[in-house]
This record gives structure tokens, sequence and C-alpha cells, in this order.
């Protein structure tokens, strides 16, 4: 029989440098080790995501569906909810994509595994961000470096 971890979504797995924010509609986890600071979730609701508070998420500040719909913009996978309300989960797109970003990251979407050059899995997700402009410290995810580089896409 499989472990709870194994039937468990690759992306909803806790990792070492991951925190959860929940109310009892929704969880969010957050790993700091794989955000690219986008803000994307920022922008969608920044009375949940804020950047200069602690703790930075107030997950109380919109409803679970609204949190939902913001975490699931985040491009990097830094974020990932759990629907705790019997809520929809997210929806993860049966087709990979790849869509590089004017003068940053690659943004892969759908089931996804990243091997290291030995063959062990380096990241499991459904969606990632990947360095293109070599600069990363994080490669080969994007770490934000392509910002303060000046990095142009050909």
């Amino acid at each position: 029989m499989a472990s709870d971890e194994q039937q468990q979504p690759a992306a909803e797995r806790p990792r070492k440098s991951q925190r959860v924010y929940r109310t009892e509609a929704i969880a969010v986890m957050w790993d700091a080790s794989v955000c690219i600071n986008s803000h994307q979730c920022v922008n969608a609701l920044p009375q949940v995501f804020r950047p200069e508070a602690r703790p930075w998420v107030q997950v109380d500040a919109a409803s679970a569906d609204e949190i939902a719909r913001a975490v699931a913009r985040c491009p990097s996978g830094a974020l990932h909810f759990e629907r705790l309300d019997g809520g929809a989960r997210e929806e993860v797109p049966e087709e990979a994509t790849v869509s590089p970003q004017p003068n940053g990251p690659l943004y892969v979407r759908g089931r996804m595994r990243i091997l290291s050059a030995d063959g062990s899995l380096l990241r499991e997700d459904y969606r990632m961000a990947l360095c293109r402009c070599g600069q990363s410290n994080k490669k080969p995810f994007c770490d934000g470096s392509h910002r303060d580089a000046g990095f142009e896409a050909d």
C-alpha cells in the first residue's frame, strides 16, 4: 500500500522551506526556495499577499475562492493551495506548455519532472519558472536574477 506522501500530488507535499497559512476553508503553502517574486499574487490580492507584513500571507482577508484563483496565478509554483472546505482543486493542464517571458524566465505549466544530470529528481510540479538568463543561483530554476543582470531575450 502506498504511503500518504506517495498518493499526494508532488506539488502539495510539504517541503523543508515551506510555510503553511490556513483557515477552516483553505490552506496556502508557500515555498520560499522557489519564489521568484513575480508579485502576481500581490497584484491579484494585495490584502492577502502583503510582502511587508509578518506573516506575509493574510489568509483570512479574502474568500477561499479568491485566494485559490490568486494562488493558481503563481508562475513559479512557490504558492499552492489545498481546499479544506471541499472546494475545487487547482486544475492541472493535461498538456505541458512552455512560455518564454519577455526578458525573463520560461514559465512551464502542466505535470513536469525536472531531473538532474545524474537522473535524480530535482522537482516535480505543475507550475515552474525555469532560468534562461544563465544567472540564477538555483539553476535550472529562475531566482529572479534576470532583473539585476539586465537580461534581454533575443
